[in-house]
């Protein structure tokens, strides 16, 4: 989830039956230099149908960025990304991180990363004229309400992105992640690869589960990590996961503070608490920043994506205890169409509730679960006016794929939490699950131990022995731990 958003999903919905890419036609893609800044990378942009349902009519381009292999003589083929988000762009993903992932997989894959359609350079969709428009949009806006006064402003501006976004952007209307999985087996086609191999991570491992249930007999390869349970998120009940999830690694945060004697402890989870108290009362003054009750909250979330950012986020609460209180201010956040990318695919695939007393119920559910819990909820207000796509796809999620799917997650995932990760293990008959008994959101580069086994699946295809879990690593607060439990490259935050 993207930070700025804080959501989840909701709701049930029905969806047609998936459109042969056969009837749509092979785009050939004309590579080319993506340009002095990044050597040794290669860009294009292809044309694929804007609605599948009539694959000779309109067309949407989408973006594309690889890392050519470097051992062209034991090439396997190509290696698509997805960093997750929704709203997170492929071709950043792999201009990023393409070097190091080429590295990891011994030069034998093109790294291909792309913006699915409608993100980044792929025909973006537009809510705002421009930044300062997006600006006014979040001008006193909190990141979520957190008092009952806020709850229906909040739920107002939100729910005016959709005719904002959907008037005369014919793209909102084929957003839905079915048709970037049609996107991507066309793309797979058009590089020339008789089966996929794929590596998504967050919001990439549904992209992943829906790609399987839509194209079985089509992977070479199929990795997710932090994974989605696509029950929950396709029919509305992510919340479920939601409410507990940060809840469950937040609590190992406090244990493993306490433990290494950090500057929060030692008694955290009381502080904590304190904290929660004082500035849900009234916004904290710390240097030149203002901090509100749900910046706070965001905060917290943020640092459980990796546990490296742990000790500074320790360091951060400790000053804010220990500050004065102060007047609030309006933040300003950076335009890059992420926000809007985000709600137009999450609006496109769930059919959200559209009465304001829906989502203030939800919220309670929500709030009873922790005190994250409608930090991840409420901006699903974004979707109250906007309908979903025709074309999405809802399940049924059980299937056998011609080749054994990789499924990877954490024990204390707080973004993407780790029963998901075994339901996925459950719906995809002859996948493997590869636990990590560790912390933080997806576990390739974050663990050694899960990085090789994730390496020599895409290599081999070679499964982890059944009920394989790789240890956690070392008390994040420790500095034994500085050395070991740095990611090869950040997912796109949910």
């Amino acid at each position: 989830m993207r930070f700025t958003v804080l959501a989840a999903a909701a709701a049930l919905v029905l969806t047609g039956a998936p459109v042969a890419l056969a009837d749509a036609g092979v785009p050939r893609i004309a590579w080319e230099a993506c340009g002095p800044e990044h050597p040794g990378f290669e860009c294009a942009s292809v044309k694929v149908p804007l609605d599948y349902d009539n694959p000779r009519g309109a067309t949407t381009s989408v973006a594309l960025a690889r890392k050519p292999a470097t051992d062209k003589a034991h090439r396997i083929g190509s290696l698509f990304l997805n960093p997750g988000g929704p709203g997170g762009s492929g071709v950043d993903f792999a201009l990023r991180a393409g070097d190091r992932l080429s590295a990891n997989l011994q030069g034998r894959f093109d790294i291909v990363g792309f913006d699915p359609r409608g993100i980044g350079r792929s025909d973006p969709l537009h809510c705002f004229a421009s930044e300062e428009d997006l600006a006014k949009f979040f001008d006193g806006v909190p990141g979520f309400p957190y008092q009952q006064a806020q709850e229906r402003p909040y739920f107002d501006r939100y729910r005016s992105l959709g005719p904002e976004c959907r008037d005369d952007q014919t793209i909102a209307r084929h957003m839905s992640t079915a048709d970037v999985a049609r996107d991507m087996d066309l793309l797979r086609r058009a590089v020339g690869d008789r089966k996929i191999s794929y590596l998504g991570f967050s919001y990439g491992s549904f992209l992943g589960a829906t790609y399987a249930n839509l194209f079985p007999n089509n992977i070479r390869a199929l990795v997710v990590d932090g994974v989605l349970n696509p029950e929950l998120w396709s029919s509305g009940r992510q919340v479920e996961s939601d409410r507990i999830a940060t809840k469950e690694e937040f609590r190992e945060f406090l244990r493993t503070c306490d433990e290494a004697k950090c500057v929060f402890g030692p008694n955290s989870e009381k502080r904590w608490n304190a904290l929660l108290t004082s500035v849900r009362a009234k916004p904290i003054q710390l240097g030149d920043e203002v901090y509100t009750y749900d910046a706070v909250i965001g905060a917290a979330i943020g640092a459980m994506y990796n546990p490296r950012d742990w000790p500074a986020a320790a360091d951060l609460f400790d000053k804010l205890s220990d500050a004065s209180t102060s007047l609030s201010v309006a933040a300003e956040p950076d335009y890059d169409n992420g926000f809007d990318a985000y709600n137009g695919n999450v609006c496109a695939d769930i059919e959200l509730p559209h009465a304001f007393e829906a989502y203030r119920a939800t919220a309670r559910y929500a709030a009873a679960g922790s005190e994250f819990g409608p930090a991840w909820w409420w901006g699903n207000a974004a979707c109250a006016n906007w309908p979903v796509n025709h074309d999405r796809f809802t399940g049924p999620w059980r299937t056998r794929t011609n080749a054994p799917v990789l499924v990877v997650g954490n024990h204390f995932d707080g973004v993407t939490d780790f029963r998901g990760a075994q339901a996925v293990n459950r719906q995809l008959a002859g996948s493997r699950l590869l636990a990590y008994a560790g912390w933080g959101h997806t576990a390739y580069g974050l663990s050694k131990c899960a990085t090789d086994h994730t390496n020599a699946y895409l290599l081999n295809g070679t499964l982890p022995p059944v009920g394989t879990v790789c240890p956690a690593n070392p008390n994040p607060f420790l500095p034994a731990a500085g050395a070991l439990s740095e990611p090869l490259f950040q997912p796109v935050r949910r």
